[in-house]
Formats: structure tokens, sequence, C-alpha cells
């Protein structure tokens, strides 16, 4: 059976409608037309070996019926839909007039594919992975055979006033980039999209990580501003409830900080209610991506491979899209992002993740000044990722709670072969499955986990610290 492996681009957009305003004077009222707010969410599930499947999102638009298309989007981005598996991040947030919705048409343009190369990963040292790049200049070129997609919702989008409503975006990476007789990718990529409404209890309008510097902090309050998508700023609100990792508070923030937060847009304010908060960065400059090597592979790392993904702020010059060698110092300090308080001591993180602790498939950022087309790393953060695969049979143990998983993505090249899954009392489960001993009954379809990779200080070896398990449909 081959697993139907969806790239969850999630644009989730929450619709807060809200009435504009009136004026005009006692004896003439003027009612103005109601709005809402969209903001647009997104998240993927990487075939196996692709780095990259990126390409301009020149709009999105909704429409009812033969009606006027409505966009949504604030303008043209680049989007990887490589990025993120099962995992939602916000892209964009825009007005939108209230009203009921059926179809959604996709612009896209420019695309570009890249893929991991990986050789003798048995050698000791292993070698070093390289990136290949398709684009529209190379041979073979990437190619969008269809530039816009136009989907018919199954159920509409209906925007009332006070509501939050989204768009489920999924990208299907196996059955839109086509491959040839040897299973070689030609380039050519044929859009295949489902999209569907998405209502405020589901899941997909949980924001699992939002990345953005900040701008001003209120200490007193509990609430500092970010910059967001397009330029739009966005107030965080935080509580007792809400987590900082690494032991940092409100008051560690300052303007040069750069933070990724987890949690939902409220529903009527449009502000950011954050669950979790962690500084990626105090020196305006953070990149993030995917480990593909450590040198040496084992003891303390003087360095590491990073294929960086994307970078704060853009244009300072720091290669994204490729693969750069990040030197280490001995002096910086080492995170896990979403370690809940409660499950263990954040000042304890190290224990879990250091530079002899760094293992290829990890998903980290990097954040340190930034001077003459080099970084001087502080802190390095690692952080979750998704990975679509299959249970190895017979492998769930509930005594020890784990299971094995073999990743079909990108990171199970890097991980050469099965990998142990941990469940820890703060792992949820999904689509039918009710706990790990669910997995006992070893279902067939395709299990979707998100967490964080960890390397087994005593053989070296990945391992997974699952935050869900999900069970596909086939």
């Amino acid at each position: 059976m081959n697993p139907r492996k969806w790239l969850n681009a999630l644009f989730a957009s929450a619709l807060v409608a809200f009435a504009a305003g009136c004026g005009g004077g006692t004896a003439i009222q003027q009612v103005q037309p109601q709005s809402g707010s969209v903001f647009i969410s997104g998240g993927d599930a990487p075939l196996a070996g692709v780095v990259t499947c990126s390409m301009t999102v020149v709009g999105i638009q909704v429409a009812q019926g033969s009606g006027t298309p409505i966009t949504i989007t604030g303008g043209s981005q680049q989007v990887d839909f490589a990025r993120l598996n099962g995992m939602h991040t916000l892209l964009d947030f825009n007005q939108i007039p209230a009203g009921s919705y059926d179809t959604v048409i996709v612009t896209l343009a420019n695309p570009e594919i890249g893929y991991l190369n990986v050789t003798n990963p048995q050698t000791n040292p292993p070698t070093r992975p390289t990136i290949s790049t398709l684009t529209g200049t190379t041979n073979p070129p990437a190619t969008l055979m269809n530039s816009t997609v136009t989907v018919p919702l199954a159920n509409p989008l209906v925007v009332a006033s006070g509501d939050v409503i989204g768009l489920g975006f999924e990208f299907s990476i196996v059955k839109s980039l086509a491959v040839d007789g040897n299973g070689q990718i030609t380039g050519a990529i044929n859009p295949t999209i489902n999209i569907h409404a998405v209502t405020p209890s589901d899941a997909d309008a949980y924001i699992d990580e939002f990345i953005a510097g900040v701008t001003t902090v209120n200490a007193t309050g509990g609430t500092f501003t970010i910059q967001g998508p397009h330029g739009h700023a966005f107030t965080v609100n935080t509580n007792g409830q809400t987590e900082w990792e690494g032991g940092d508070t409100i008051n560690s923030l300052t303007n040069t900080s750069i933070v990724a937060i987890s949690g939902t847009l409220d529903r009527t304010a449009g502000t950011f209610d954050a669950d979790t908060v962690a500084v990626l960065s105090q020196n305006s400059f953070y990149a993030g991506g995917l480990i593909t090597y450590v040198d040496p592979p084992t003891g303390t790392a003087n360095d590491f491979d990073l294929y960086v993904r994307d970078v704060l702020p853009s244009g300072t010059g720091f290669t994204s899209g490729q693969i750069s060698t990040i030197d280490l110092l001995g002096t910086e300090k080492y995170l896990v992002y979403w370690m809940h308080n409660a499950f263990v001591n954040p000042k304890w993180s190290n224990i879990f993740f250091n530079s002899s602790l760094l293992v290829p498939g990890q998903h980290v950022s990097i954040g340190g000044p930034f001077t003459n087309g080099t970084v001087t790393v502080k802190r390095v953060v690692l952080r979750h990722e998704g990975h679509t695969g299959t249970l190895v049979a017979n492998s769930a143990n509930t005594g020890t709670s784990t299971f094995q998983f073999n990743s079909n993505g990108l990171a199970g090249l890097l991980f050469n072969g099965p990998v142990t899954v941990y469940v820890t009392p703060f792992t949820t489960f999904g689509g039918g499955l009710t706990g790990l001993q669910s997995l006992t009954s070893n279902p067939t379809n395709p299990l979707r986990v998100v967490g964080v990779v960890l390397k087994d200080p005593i053989s070296g070896q990945p391992v997974f610290v699952a935050r869900n398990v999900t069970e596909l449909a086939d």
C-alpha cells in the first residue's frame, strides 16, 4: 500500500466579522457594511527527499457562485509547501466582507523544488548531504501545469458577525509532483488541492508555531506586540498559564527579540492569546531549518550543517534554501520548544539537548548577532516537526510507552531506518486513535507523528518524543 502523503498547508482563514461603525448626526444614521478579519495559516507533509516545494501564492480568493471573487490575502508571498507537517503557522491576516462563500480560487507562480542528496549514510564518517534545486531556468525546469486552481467547497464558508471560521488548505505533494518511470521528479507540478471549512473548535484553528519580531512590550499588562505578515501588527496576550521556555519571562523581551508563539487568535479582538512563548533570538537575527550533518558525528559538536528554510529579517544576505555550516563556540544556550514546565523543568532542557546531542533530522533554529555575513550563535532551539510514515508491526509497547515508526519523509532519509517514538502524558491522539493502546492492533493506515527529535545519548540514534499521533485515512 502506498500511503497518501498530504501537505496539510492549512490556510485556516479565521473570519472575525464586526460592524464597521456609524455616524452622521442625530437625524441620520449611516450603517457601514459588515466586514471580517481573515487570518491564513499553513502546514504541510513532505514527499521523501523533497526539502522545498516552494511557489509564490499570488493570491487566494473566495466567491459565491458567479459573484465577484473577494481576495483574502494581503499580497503575494513565497510559501514553502514542504516546511510543516501536521502543524500550522500564521501566513496572513486581512479584512473580508461578511457573507457566504462556496468557491476558493488559488493563484500560484514561480515554482521551485529542492531535494536532498544523501549518499553512503553508513560510512564513518558519513558523507555530508547536498541540495539539488529545480527552478524555472534549470534543466529540467520546475513548471506549473496549472497556475490557477478553483476548488468548490462542499460546505460553504459562512461569515457572520462575531464568527471565526477557517479554510483547511491541503496540498498533496505526491499527487502534485510528476515522476518518470524510474520514480525521478520531472519538475512538472500539477497542483492538487483540497479545501474545507474549519470551525473555531477544530484543531486546525490552533496556531502551532508563529515566528515574528517583537516591537513593543507592556510587561505590566502581560502583553507585547509583534510584526506579522505584510507588516500587520499583532498584540500578544499572556497570563499565568502561558509557558515561557528556557526560564524566560515577558521581562526578557526587547525590541530586538524574535519569538516563537503557540496559541489562538481571539475571535473578536484579533489579538493573539499565547499558550507558549520561546525567545529564539535576542539579537534581531534568526534562521531555522533542518540539521543534515553534525561534525563530529559523536561527542561535542564543533559545527553542524543546517538546511535553512526561513530567516528573519529577510534580505540579510544569509542564504535561505541552501545548506549552511553553523560554527559553535561552546557558549550557546540550548532550549527545547514546547517542553511543558509541568513535565520537565525548563532549566533542565540542556540535559536533553546540547552540543553533544545534535543529530541529523532535528528541526532547529539559531539566533545571535549577524554581521559581515556571519552569525555568532547565542541560542539553539530544538523545535517541533512532523513526519508521515507507517507503524512497525507489533512494536507498540504500553510498558515502555513506545512504538517503532518508519518515517517516509525527508528526515526519514537522515534517520536511515525506523525510529523509536515515545509518548508522554501530554501526547494527544487523533484520527480514531485514543492512546498508545490503539496501536497494539497494528493499524495499516499511515500515521502522522508531530513532536521533537532527540538524540539517544547511549545509542547515538534519533528518538521521537511525540506531541501528537494521528492515524490518516488511506
